[in-house]
């Protein structure tokens, strides 16, 4: 569609150049001759120019040899029948000269051209020399005054043109500058993500290798462990396993971008009896209402309140253990909101010390906001910890 408006426009702009060029020798002839014969060779002039005008643009070398060639025509038909031409009948020659500076990029056709004009010319002088007597023969000066100017339009085409040629070159080289500095960045961000994956790679994966050893060995001695133990470790090495899995394709990620896609797909609120089943192995308790029908909504609202779970429920288990959490995942349809709500009361033992990085919260709160959602987060009257997140239903795709 753009392509056909843009065609119209240069069609449009062609036809009014033409209307412009031929309207001043029309009105000028008026004054010039009114007699039949000279109106005859007016308009067959005019048609050919018109003709070429529109032309001029596309093959701006054949439309300035025709255009010229029928001025010699008329010219000279006019000086053997003994009727005058107005001077104007030039302008549309002019107007295709420029054209032929602006728009001809081929030095090989603009002097074939200018050459076959000039031999065009000599022709008609001659011709129009013998056909008339010596006494009335005045064409050849008049005739040359005319076209003595002609060049000066050529050159203002060819400056036109070349300012054009400039500016795009111009163009192109900003643009290209533009695509190396894109690439820059995205080099220097690549090398960022494969030196955080090294570190990752290095600290965070080694530390859950040697997790999940550890839980194995104490697995093979699970005889020697009481019951309530054997069940902490089968918990403790299967979410060893699954945060190392999740941890290399993250990594995986990271070292390649144009991977951009995970092995396995965004968990939704499908995979809650899973998570949830997970923390009570872990040792925590969990009251759940879950709305009916929360898994058919867009994949990135049932990820982003999965996450929000997941981090409120490691959290209780880092902080507060053994104590009692309520779940809470209702559907506003009044607001157009997915409302989670996680509550946990005061642990029933000391949590770890120095747990956690402090980014639990700052990664809920912009996973929420990314998708124009809110995210409250804090300790309750009781000890305990609140965390409240509103996400609209639907999302906008990016």
């Amino acid at each position: 569609m753009k392509h056909i408006f843009g065609r119209w426009s240069t069609w449009g702009a062609d036809a009014g150049l033409a209307v412009l060029t031929l309207a001043p020798p029309l009105v000028s002839q008026v004054y010039a001759d009114t007699t039949g014969t000279a109106w005859a060779w007016f308009t067959g002039y005019e048609a050919v120019a018109g003709a070429a005008v529109l032309a001029g643009r596309r093959w701006p070398a054949t439309a300035f040899v025709a255009a010229l060639g029928a001025l010699v025509v008329a010219l000279v038909g006019s000086s053997v029948e003994g009727v005058k031409l107005t001077p104007l009948v030039f302008l549309p020659l002019a107007v295709l000269l420029y054209g032929l500076g602006s728009h001809c990029a081929s030095w090989r056709r603009t002097v074939l051209a200018v050459g076959a004009g000039s031999a065009m010319v000599l022709a008609g002088l001659s011709v129009n020399r013998l056909a008339v007597s010596a006494s009335e023969f005045n064409g050849g000066f008049d005739v040359l005054s005319m076209l003595a100017p002609m060049p000066l339009a050529w050159a203002m085409g060819f400056a036109a043109r070349t300012r054009r040629e400039l500016l795009a070159a111009a163009e192109e080289r900003a643009a290209e500058a533009t695509r190396a500095q894109r690439l820059r960045e995205e080099q220097a961000a690549q090398r960022e993500r494969a030196r955080i994956a090294r570190e990752m790679h290095d600290v965070v994966a080694h530390s859950l290798t040697l997790l999940v050893v550890h839980a194995e060995t104490l697995r093979a001695r699970g005889g020697e462990l009481p019951a309530w133990a054997r069940a902490q470790v089968d918990g403790l090495a299967a979410a060893g396993r699954r945060s190392g899995g999740e941890l290399r394709e993250m990594l995986r990620m990271l070292r390649d971008p144009a991977d951009a896609v995970p092995l396995r797909p965004l968990p939704g609120l499908g995979e809650l009896d899973t998570l949830l089943d997970s923390h009570r192995t872990a040792g925590g308790t969990a009251e759940v209402r879950v709305d009916a029908g929360t898994e058919e909504l867009p994949g990135p609202v049932q990820a982003a309140v999965y996450r929000v779970v997941q981090e409120s429920l490691a959290n209780a288990r880092r902080h507060a253990p053994g104590a009692p959490v309520r779940l809470t995942v209702a559907v506003d349809r009044d607001t157009g909101r997915l409302r989670l709500e996680v509550v946990n009361g005061p642990g029933t033992r000391p949590g770890e010390v120095g747990a956690g990085t402090g980014l639990g919260v700052v990664g809920m709160r912009a996973r929420t906001d990314a998708l124009g959602g809110e995210l409250d987060a804090g300790p309750t009257a009781d000890g305990g910890f609140r965390v409240l997140a509103a996400v609209p239903l639907e999302t906008v795709d990016a």
